[in-house]
């Protein structure tokens, strides 16, 4: 080992742009690697789990090093691969690579900074307290340390920090900088002979012991037989809830054999995934249709790494991605299938695991850290009995530590899901794939019955392959589309609540044939807000500038923007009028009408709040795929690829929201998303039916969705952002501008707006406040830049930290929160 000092570089999880370098002490310097992670002190006090970047010996001139604590790791939990996409995603959306990290890793791998308040009894009799600071001191007395959020909750304070700041001051209490494990592996009991019992013999003469005690020498014969204990040459692992239920016994009885000495307990290390070996079925046919596009994809990919397969719904798009998966697998490679929504998931795994078996992993959020924990893991060091060669996900599975990538499939491309809001890093998947497929030279399939006006774009400008099917599975037929004119329905006073009379009628038909419904409204809760009859008073929440939705299950007024909750009130609050309105609708209000029109009718709602649970979304599917539920409703949820066989029905509520709201994109989303959720209907026995509602009818777009036109959709789409400057023909750049106080965030946005504007000339649009224009009690400005396609994307980029670096540096803007968001979807 070379005697020189070592340095490391290391990625902390903080938003700060440069990597930190710590000295490694002789001790650790064999175990250091890249890519494995290391305790480090922070500023005076904390302490991070960091990612090894480099090793040098370079020592820094601007600051005196501090020594690495520790090595977590026996080997990099991070390859070269994640590091070097870490480092593309920080660079391209203007991000630290420090939030990168702390996006990557699930929660478990990262070990937290955690103040621990400890009890300091010197001197504590000769001063005074108040009575809360006596109980903190007497419950600290008893446990000698705890956290401060144990303090908080063991007497029911939001925060105790001014309490433990003045018990500080009196050196009462002492502070120290603790880490915090999130991951611990899970553990079961297990029993095993005694290592005293070596014989037969030695068994028969324990039976004859026990003759007296006969429900232990049961549990004994229920041992010998699980664990095949001198039968095989290798005892088999017999876990103690195993055997107390074969032996239909209780923990008393193997706590007797305990104590003789007879058995002996010890806690094993169990794996939280699902091990369960799936019913293997063959790999479906291509029909002749799907075979053509598999082998277009085969040439594309000859000389394109993207193609997108532009295939209509219903046409059997999975079947493909399936033959092009097992063609990998063939290949030792690793593919990543990713999917816009937690919900789709739950069918396409059940498909995917009956081709390929348990070599198919999910990750998501709706699984435990410690499970994601798990799935990292076995991709990192795939055990004996498991191994993830498919992981099946969403956004965030782009993270994973692959190690030979040969083929990325992301379906329904089209999904502004894939883009990460808040916080940073806003990636946004489809393209990051891209970055990471090109890394491990892999290929990228793009999948959608509806692509994006961008993806299109880089279809005809031969950027991308393109692969088409145009003919449904089997040949069924496209659904068959109405468009129910609202306001003449009304005119005619034929509407039932938000029902017209088409919509209602052709329920019932399909209840009467026991085919199944879909009803689509892209908005939850039972109405958006509520209104004094009598004044127009308007519940309003708090902290943002947005009025508050009414849950009637919860009876509650909510604010999806802050998550800010109060109960309904029976009469208003600026006049005092009992007749406090509903206006407007969402899922809960359709719900509630639906029961009372079809009350025979089994009803299931699938939006965000009737999902939050880890099996949700799969309980909601199957029992709908299972025909236990006639009628499904939901938001956009409902619209996204899932596969029904027996829904004969499509309707959308409001197709008017979706139009009008003020967006470059709406038309085209509006689109996708009616095309999409009508795609649900007549899947496989019959032609569908689609009722959408509009008081527009001859809009364009439901027009060009009534005759499935997706090129001239395209074409108008195109025409309008090569006119008004938008994407695909410009890049763009969104700033927010953030602060509690309106009139420092205004003259922060305006300043900013200044200075860019001597950079960008007219390419800058603001400042101005968004929509809502407050949110959790943060003022907001935005700030848009939209940057020629032909010029430097990158340096545009660095022009504009500089600038965003001036402002937040100058004294008094020093508070003020800056956020960018690079191509914006």
């Amino acid at each position: 080992m070379n005697n020189q000092t070592q340095f490391a570089d290391v990625i902390l999880p903080l938003p700060l742009k440069q990597l930190f370098t710590y000295s490694i002490p002789q001790e650790i310097q064999a175990a250091i690697e890249v890519g494995k992670r290391v305790i480090v002190p922070f500023g005076s006090r904390k302490i991070y789990t960091a990612i090894v970047h480099s090793l040098h010996h370079i020592e820094p001139t601007e600051y005196k090093t501090k020594d690495i604590v520790s090595v977590l790791d026996t080997q990099p939990i991070v390859n070269k691969y994640q590091l070097d996409l870490w480092q593309w995603i920080a660079d391209y959306y203007m991000c630290s690579v420090g939030e990168v990290y702390k996006a990557a890793l699930p929660s478990g791998l990262k070990l937290e900074s955690e103040t621990k308040v400890i009890y300091n009894p010197l001197d504590i009799a000769k001063k005074k307290f108040t009575a809360t600071e006596t109980m903190i001191l007497d419950y600290l007395a008893n446990k000698n340390v705890a956290s401060i959020t144990e303090i908080s909750n063991a007497f029911n304070r939001k925060d105790s920090h001014p309490i433990i700041k003045s018990l500080l001051d009196k050196k009462a209490v002492l502070l120290e900088e603790k880490l915090r494990e999130n991951y611990k592996p899970k553990t079961e009991a297990f029993i095993k002979l005694s290592d005293k019992i070596t014989s037969e013999k030695q068994i028969n003469e324990i039976f004859d012991t026990l003759k007296r005690a006969p429900k232990q020498v049961h549990v004994l014969m229920s041992f010998l037989k699980l664990s095949k204990a001198f039968v095989n040459k290798q005892t088999l692992d017999v876990a103690k809830k195993e055997l107390i239920t074969d032996a239909k016994a209780n923990s008393s009885v193997i706590k007797s054999l305990i104590d003789k000495d007879i058995f002996e307990q010890y806690e094993k290390s169990i794996s939280r995934l699902d091990e369960t070996v799936a019913e293997m079925s063959e790999i479906k046919q291509l029909s002749e249709a799907q075979n053509e596009a598999f082998e277009a994809i085969h040439e594309q990919f000859d000389a394109k790494d993207v193609v997108l397969l532009k295939g209509v719904t219903s046409s059997g798009k999975t079947e493909i991605y399936i033959h092009l998966i097992k063609e990998q697998l063939e290949k030792e490679k690793q593919v990543l299938y990713l999917l816009p929504e937690i919900a789709l998931t739950a069918q396409i795994i059940n498909r995917l695991k009956s081709v390929f078996g348990n070599r198919v992993g999910i990750y998501h959020s709706k699984f435990s850290d410690s499970e994601r924990v798990e799935v990292y893991q076995n991709i990192l060091n795939p055990s004996q009995d498991l191994k993830y060669d498919i992981i099946l996900g969403v956004r965030s599975s782009l993270f994973l530590p692959f190690s030979n990538l040969g083929l990325i499939i992301v379906d329904e491309e089209h999904e502004n899901t894939y883009k990460q809001y808040d916080p940073a890093p806003r990636y946004n998947a489809r393209d990051c794939s891209m970055v990471l497929a090109q890394m491990h030279q892999a290929k990228v399939l793009l999948g959608t019955a509806t692509p994006s006006v961008e993806s299109y774009f880089n279809t005809q400008t031969n950027k991308y392959g393109l692969v088409e099917l145009t003919k449904r599975y089997q040949n069924i037929k496209l659904p068959e589309i109405h468009l129910v004119d609202i306001l003449r329905a009304k005119k005619r006073k034929e509407m039932r609540s938000h029902f017209t009379p088409q919509l209602i009628d052709s329920i019932q038909d399909s209840l009467a044939m026991n085919e199944q419904v879909i009803l689509f409204q892209n908005r939850r809760g039972f109405a958006p807000y509520l209104e004094c009859d009598m004044c127009g008073w308007i519940p309003y929440c708090p902290n943002c500038d947005v009025s508050l939705t009414y849950h009637r299950h919860q009876n509650e007024l909510v604010c999806h923007y802050c998550g800010h909750s109060i109960r309904a009130p029976k009469t208003c609050k600026a006049c005092g009028h009992a007749n406090v309105l509903t206006r407007g609708f969402g899922t809960e209000k359709i719900e509630d009408d639906i029961k009372i029109f079809f009350p025979e009718a089994k009803i299931a709602r699938m939006d965000l709040d009737s999902t939050r649970s880890k099996n949700a979304y799969h309980n909601i599917i199957s029992n709908f795929e299972e025909g236990k539920v006639n009628i499904l409703i939901g938001t956009q949820m409902v619209s996204k690829g899932l596969d029904f066989d027996n829904v004969s029905l499509v309707g959308i509520l409001n197709a008017d929201s979706m139009l009008n709201y003020p967006d470059f994109r709406a038309f085209e989303r509006s689109y996708h998303l009616m095309a999409q959720v009508s795609g649900r209907a007549g899947r496989k026995n019959k032609q569908g039916k689609v009722i959408i509602q509009t008081s527009n009818p001859a809009h364009p777009i439901l027009q060009f969705v009534l005759d499935n036109k997706f090129e001239e959709m395209y074409k108008s789409q195109l025409f309008e952002r090569k006119n008004f400057k938008y994407p695909p023909f410009f890049r763009m750049i969104h700033i927010e501008v953030r602060h509690k106080k309106k009139d420092v965030v205004d003259k922060a946005a305006h300043q900013l707006g200044v200075d860019l504007r001597k950079i960008f000339n007219k390419r800058i649009l603001g400042p101005e406040p968004p929509i809502i224009g407050r949110v959790q009690n943060y003022y907001i400005q935005k700030v848009i830049i939209k940057i020629e396609r032909e010029r430097s994307f990158q340096k545009a980029k660095q022009l504009l930290d500089q600038t965003v670096t001036n402002l937040i540096t100058t004294d008094n803007f020093k508070s003020v929160q800056i956020s960018i968001d690079v191509d914006p979807v």
